[in-house]
């Protein structure tokens, strides 16, 4: 029977910090995230929200770096924290992750094509040096860079563009399923911020690679991207498909973000906020909306309970108030 997700949250929370005897200082990073991604259909899904939204713990848990405190992520119908041997070895060559900030990955006394060789090692690709090398340039050439001028070059030899991209040509390399970008155009300039882009839509249209990413920007996201989660507080507050949620949006949160887009940039705006704790009553759940004190539409009742997703249409759901009279949603049905 042929799964129709590939990799799926079942309603996710991660708390850090307590402890069995100290429930103080304790914060709810992801709160009860479900979404899928489907099996079927390739796509490219942004996972979107300001610092401190939850975001990049998001992006760990779907890498298994980290392990849920409740609920459960599945990988092709097995749950991650459970993987081991051969299971595990196929989900971290499937799921390949592409970092904000590329220079903290390499190995400064080693060339920068050592992570590609050493990844065709680690997963017995090539059984060749010849075989090797062919591998590594026709990746590097897939991304728009020329072999003959990477190869051999220190990482500090490189532009941060160039390293972005060789990390992109890593990740090739293993044929992934998925890739999680983790504000991959975020440390580099505006001329080579089309380029990364265009690569990592390449990966998808071309290749059959579903993408995950997570960005602050959502000009970019609304670029390249498919549908959107827009997370506040760890919480998602709207969900679908990017079209309807940028040109249509409908969570309070949702419309404040969409109206700064002229003002969004990785060193300005909205971003410069700080990590949020997001604080907890003694049973350790959270009460009421986590919106409430911001929004320009709160309600009492909003201060009091917290809202549940509600239907907007078929590929929408946003978790407010405003839409009670709508029917409540099934976020597992609501795939990328």
């Amino acid at each position: 029977m042929k799964l129709s997700n590939l990799l799926e949250l079942q309603n996710v929370t991660k708390v850090f910090g307590g402890g069995l005897f100290n429930r103080s200082n304790v914060t709810v990073a992801v709160d009860d995230v479900t979404f899928a991604i489907s099996a079927d259909r390739p796509t490219i899904t942004a996972v979107a929200g300001e610092s401190g939204s939850g975001k990049t713990t998001l992006a760990r848990l779907l890498l298994g770096v980290i392990k849920p405190t409740f609920g459960n992520v599945i990988y092709d119908g097995q749950d991650v924290s459970g993987m081991s041997g051969n299971d595990r070895r196929n989900f971290r060559r499937e799921v390949q992750p592409i970092f904000q900030d590329p220079f903290e990955v390499y190995n400064p006394f080693y060339k920068a094509d050592h992570l590609l060789h050493v990844a065709i090692e680690k997963f017995g690709l090539a059984s060749s040096r010849d075989e090797r090398v062919q591998l590594i340039r026709e990746a590097l050439e897939t991304v728009g860079l020329r072999p003959d001028e990477m190869l051999g070059r220190y990482p500090h030899q490189l532009s941060g563009g160039q390293r972005q991209r060789m990390m992109v040509a890593r990740a090739l390399l293993l044929k992934p399923r998925i890739i999680l970008a983790d504000e991959p155009v975020s440390m580099v300039d505006a001329s080579l911020r089309a380029t990364i882009l265009e690569s990592i839509r390449t990966l998808n249209r071309d290749l059959g690679i579903s993408v995950v990413y997570v960005t602050h920007d959502l000009t970019t996201a609304y670029q390249i991207c498919d549908d959107i989660l827009v997370m506040y507080k760890g919480s998602v507050v709207e969900q679908g498909s990017v079209e309807r949620v940028i040109r249509e949006p409908k969570h309070p949160y949702t419309r404040l973000l969409v109206e700064s887009i002229p003002q969004m940039r990785a060193d300005s705006g909205w971003e410069e906020g700080g990590d949020e704790v997001l604080s907890i009553d003694e049973s350790g759940e959270t009460t009421g909306c986590k919106f409430a004190d911001r929004c320009p539409q709160v309600m009492d009742r909003c201060h009091d309970e917290h809202p549940t997703a509600f239907q907007i249409n078929d590929d929408r759901v946003a978790s407010c108030y405003l839409y009670d009279e709508l029917p409540i949603a099934n976020r597992a049905s609501v795939a990328s």
